[in-house]
């Protein structure tokens, strides 16, 4: 058997399939859903879950909760990702791994019999190290992870959205207690397909509950209770003072507006209007709040549906999810896609896509590449993640050298493979076609940038659109201006008085036009220049090409 789990943010849930149902398993007090938090005692073993929750508020320093925000954190950010309680450190995994733990006991004392495998969900935008330490922490918690499913897309299952019919097209809104997560997926002879994603992994129903209790100057598990009763009531009166749903809004808005950017992002990237929309679906806890839903309304013109309970629908999923891997759910197939393009650096610091953003996963892509330098004996691959032109501006996941017989530039070849798994994780392969030797990465290392850049990726990838292209088209002028340049002083210098004065001093003109748009950093200038010196030296080349033939007659 196979459980799934919606390992989230506030709440965990665990579920299998039973007669063909997707079930949710109760915990020994009839609760569905595990508060994501865990309590170190002074003395003892660490308790998880409602307990854990209730202490809170007496022991705020060893409670930990929250903790998937802190997942796959960058080495450069290890020390404040790292959990101290007492005397002893955790990382994010570990914690997890705790909750995990807990559920798969609630699992095994419901149905009975040990279960060793499962299916985890992650927000769509979970990056290749986010993927790999959930995975991590599944593995301490003593599972065999056999998926990694994204989560709106987890969701979609859990809709039945198969039932629309052929080539429908479904939003998933998901706004859980941590991340923010859009996707729109095609749904097609029981396949569906991640047309496009988007989301903020920083924005949750973490950042209401905040916002609100900084304003009404109160505990932010409380301004959460007053948060959830207000989805329901237009006031409530707590400890004398009266809030209301109005004051709510006027507070929450300004945070739920900032989803509006990643929902027409998403839709963009499916080349997709509201109007073909089939279905908009609610996800996660903060979708509850009737001005989550009159916003998302708003952003797609159509009423989302809201039949599925937003809290349960990921992890529902993700057992339907485990019942096509376990073979108990025929007819059905779930395709994902990877958030954001991953490709390697190039000669000049240039980005070179091998797997653009939104690719359907698992997938498999290549390219060949040379020696940029005569004579050099390696190749170092660099391989980075981002929507940036330039290297630089991307984040770079790891690298490592592939070796090679010295040779003259542009004769090394060397194929270069990335393959993503099903679970989101990236596999590098550099083969030396001349030997045949492999180079074989796994990439699990952390990238050197914050979590709130994942989303200010795709953010400043439009902003800078226009200046990017301009430093790559710059940029590719340049190498070709490096190589031009010297060829034409080596042709000038062995024609010698083949070649006029006139001819060598419109030359010399186009040659400083070359270097004065270089050194002005203008690409126009530069492309045209260089176009013109093209043009220009046809003669020089057939002229070698003649002098050439004569000597070996």
């Amino acid at each position: 058997m196979i459980v799934g789990i919606d390992l989230g943010t506030t709440h965990s849930l665990v579920g299998s399939m039973q007669s063909g149902f997707p079930v949710l398993v109760a915990d020994e007090n009839g609760e569905r859903l595990t508060p994501s938090a865990v309590w170190f005692p002074e003395a003892g073993e660490p308790v998880v879950g409602r307990a854990a929750l209730a202490r809170r508020q007496e022991f705020p320093d060893r409670v930990a909760t929250s903790v998937k925000r802190l997942m796959g954190s960058r080495s450069s950010e290890e020390k404040r990702s790292r959990i101290v309680i007492g005397q002893r450190t955790w990382t994010p995994e570990e914690v997890s791994s705790l909750i995990l733990k807990k559920l798969k006991s609630d699992a095994e004392r419901s149905l009975g019999s040990p279960i060793d495998r499962a299916v985890i969900t992650v927000p769509a935008h979970f990056n290749d190290a986010q993927r790999s330490a959930t995975k991590r922490a599944g593995e301490l918690a003593g599972f065999s992870v056999e998926r990694i499913v994204s989560e709106p897309t987890a969701a979609a299952l859990a809709y039945g959205l198969d039932r629309l019919g052929e080539n429908a097209k479904v939003v998933v809104y998901d706004l859980g207690g941590g991340t923010f997560d859009v996707s729109v997926l095609l749904l097609s002879s029981g396949v569906f397909e991640v047309l496009s994603t988007n989301g903020d992994t920083r924005l949750g129903g973490d950042d209401l509950d905040a916002a609100l209790a900084a304003a009404w100057d109160l505990p932010q598990q409380v301004a959460e209770k007053i948060k959830c009763a207000l989805s329901e009531a237009a006031d409530v009166v707590f400890e004398g003072k009266t809030y209301t749903r109005a004051a709510l809004d006027a507070i929450c808005l300004p945070i739920i507006a900032r989803t509006r950017k990643n929902c027409i992002r998403a839709m963009a990237d499916a080349n997709l209007e509201s109007s073909g929309l089939s279905a908009v679906v609610l996800v996660g806890g903060a979708t509850r709040m009737p001005l989550v839903r009159k916003f998302v309304a708003e952003v797609f013109g159509r009423e989302p549906d809201t039949s599925q309970h937003p809290d349960e629908a990921v992890a529902l999923g993700a057992t339907i999810q485990a019942g096509i891997l376990s073979g108990e759910v025929h007819n059905m197939t779930l395709l994902d896609v990877t958030p954001l393009s991953l490709g390697i650096e190039t000669f000049g610091g240039l980005m070179n896509v091998i797997i653009p953003r939104n690719s359907t996963i698992p997938c498999k892509a290549g390219e060949m590449f040379t020696n940029a330098v005569g004579n050099q004996s390696g190749m170092r691959i660099s391989v980075l993640q981002g929507e940036r032109e330039m290297a630089k501006d991307n984040w770079k996941l790891g690298g490592f050298d592939v070796a090679f017989a010295p040779l003259p530039k542009g004769r090394a070849r060397v194929g270069v493979q990335f393959e993503l798994d099903a679970n989101g994780i990236l596999n590098v392969l550099a083969r030396d076609t001349a030997t045949g030797e492999d180079t074989v990465v796994k990439i699990e290392s952390a990238v050197e940038v914050s979590d709130e850049a994942v989303e200010k990726m795709l953010g400043d990838s439009l902003e800078h659109a226009f200046e990017d292209m301009d430093e790559r088209v710059f940029t590719e002028a340049c190498l070709k201006a490096d190589e031009m340049l010297p060829a034409v002083d080596a042709a000038l210098l062995q024609l010698g008085s083949a070649i006029g004065e006139g001819e060598r001093a419109a030359l010399s003109v186009l040659i400083n036009k070359v270097r004065s748009a270089q050194a002005d950093k203008s690409s126009s200038r530069l492309k045209s220049a260089l176009a013109a010196l093209d043009e220009a030296t046809q003669p020089l080349a057939t002229l070698l090409i003649e002098k050439a033939l004569g000597e070996n007659s």
